[in-house]
């Protein structure tokens, strides 16, 4: 009851304050999340079925049937491939979002979208699995967009109360894309040797649907103030979202953040390596971002099904839905969690629930051909795995990259840690089919090692920031040059934390 109570008048203020073309707003790009998530999951199911018709291609062109190792190759090509497209989009989200603004961007990208639906949809018909690598490589393009436009654009349109509750459907769209992949890629569905091209391009229909919304939705109005400097449109589409006349406020605070951006320098990427003032929070967002796909979460994404074969469960693929849902219904959780508790509490069970229940699955595969009912315990530690994920390393990292760094700096941070986090995510689907094959059945250990250490940076490291000034934080730091007693300018404390309470 006293939960309940504490929850109505939330649920209260948001209903007043969510109007429709703000939920179509916030809807329409969050499909652009779907998409992303719907891309990262559908590889997995399928495995085997695109493997047959690689071989097939093989045996056409070379009169002989594919090598292992080369059937492996362009596997983890196809699959990592992916990771190399969205590191490229997530470096060339600041070349649209400043020249087309952020709603025309997501539309724009959509282009994308169709070619790569295109080039996969048509890889079998053409018996060309370059096709189908090709497309993965423009479908990770238009996804590192994506993840750049969706979080800016539902932030800018959203009212201040309401930023980080709708700010966190990004994650929930990814999740229910990797979910709707899932269920897809069944046998009985689209997971078979006639329609795995028709699973792989279906991605066209919700480009579809996001290009007949977004022309319904406003621009950003802080995009309309502070770059094109178009106040009465701004305030036009700010009486829209708000369904209030009075909008006085919004455009005081988005003035106020446009001073503030004129009176703060942009700091390029190499100004960020080189300056001692950003060089700790800098290593704290990457690690973090390194945490999070070094944990092995895509290893489950990307090979869930054929690790599930390999445990022995006897129908691998509903298990990964299983996955899919624990996966979905952890990430919803979390929406509710991740304002009341802190970010550095959270990441920090989250690393650690993670490394035992890596453990649990090593033991599970070590034990399998001795006691059967160890597949049992190989679904239990892989949908723990799951859930602690998205407890702590799925949503945590990007909120401290985003409360470590304001105006000037921020913009070249969240290139830098896009980056890492996409360079990680292709060394993991690159690799773990050739790790595995060497380590079996104790490839995990390899991720339970690199849990515990991120845990201890974590421990050790980075500070807690919900509700913290840039004080605290440098505090945190330890060996900051705050904490030494150097002296910054006003602009100077500005540019590495928030202006005031994080």
């Amino acid at each position: 009851m006293p939960f309940i109570s504490l929850l109505t008048p939330c649920f209260l203020c948001v209903l007043q304050q969510l109007t429709f073309p703000l939920l179509l707003s916030v809807g329409a790009a969050v499909i652009g999340s779907l998409q992303f998530g719907y891309n990262t999951g559908v590889i997995n199911a399928p495995q085997k079925v695109i493997e047959r018709f690689i071989n097939n291609t093989w045996e056409q062109r070379y009169n002989e049937p594919i090598t292992k190792g080369s059937l492996t190759a362009i596997w983890s090509i196809a699959v990592a491939i992916f990771s190399v497209g969205g590191i490229f989009g997530s470096f060339s989200v600041g070349l649209f979002v400043n020249r087309f603004g952020r709603r025309n961007s997501m539309l724009i990208v959509n282009v994308l979208s169709f070619i790569s639906a295109v080039l996969m949809g048509f890889s079998k018909l053409a018996s060309s699995w370059e096709m189908l690598i090709i497309g993965r490589f423009v479908v990770g393009l238009y996804s590192g967009l994506s993840t750049g436009f969706v979080p800016m654009y539902v932030g800018e349109v959203s009212p201040t109360a309401l930023r980080g509750a709708l700010g966190t459907l990004h994650q929930l769209g990814i999740v229910v894309g990797i979910l709707i992949a899932q269920v897809f890629g069944l046998e009985a569905v689209m997971g078979n040797d006639d329609l795995w091209p028709l699973l792989l391009s279906f991605i066209f229909v919700f480009a579809v649907i996001q290009c007949i919304l977004l022309p319904l939705c406003p621009e950003s109005p802080r995009f309309l103030l502070i770059n094109k400097n178009e106040e009465n449109k701004a305030k036009n589409v700010l009486k829209k979202l708000r369904g209030t006349s009075d909008v006085s406020t919004d455009i005081k605070e988005m003035k106020e953040e446009s001073r503030k951006m004129m009176s703060e320098p942009k700091v390029t990427i190499l100004e960020l390596f080189r300056s001692h003032r950003y060089r700790q929070p800098l290593v704290v967002a990457v690690v973090l971002q390194l945490s999070q796909q070094l944990s092995g979460i895509n290893a489950v994404f990307y090979y869930s099904t054929r690790i599930f074969e390999k445990a022995g469960v006897e129908q691998p693929v509903y298990a990964t839905i299983g996955a899919g849902v624990v996966n979905t219904a952890f990430t919803v959780v979390s929406l509710f969690i991740v304002e009341r508790a802190g970010r550095r509490s959270l990441h920090l069970i989250g690393l650690f629930g993670m490394a035992g229940a890596t453990i649990l699955m090593t033991i599970a595969l070590a034990l399998l051909e001795k006691l059967k009912w160890m597949s049992y315990l190989s679904i239990v530690a892989i949908f723990s795995f799951v859930a602690f994920f998205e407890i702590g390393p799925g949503p945590i990292p990007w909120f401290i990259v985003a409360e470590l760094f304001s105006q000037g700096p921020r913009p070249a941070a969240i290139a830098v840690a896009g980056f890492s986090n996409w360079t990680a995510n292709f060394i993991v689907g690159m690799c773990f089919q050739y790790i595995e094959e060497l380590t079996y059945p104790y490839v995990f250990i390899i991720f339970t090692v690199l849990l515990l250490i991120f845990f201890i940076f974590t421990y050790f490291k980075v500070p807690e920031t919900k509700g913290r000034t840039f004080d605290d934080i440098a505090a945190g730091f330890g060996g900051s040059s705050v904490t030494r007693g150097e002296k910054f300018s006003p602009e100077e404390l500005n540019s590495l934390g928030a202006d005031s309470q994080l």
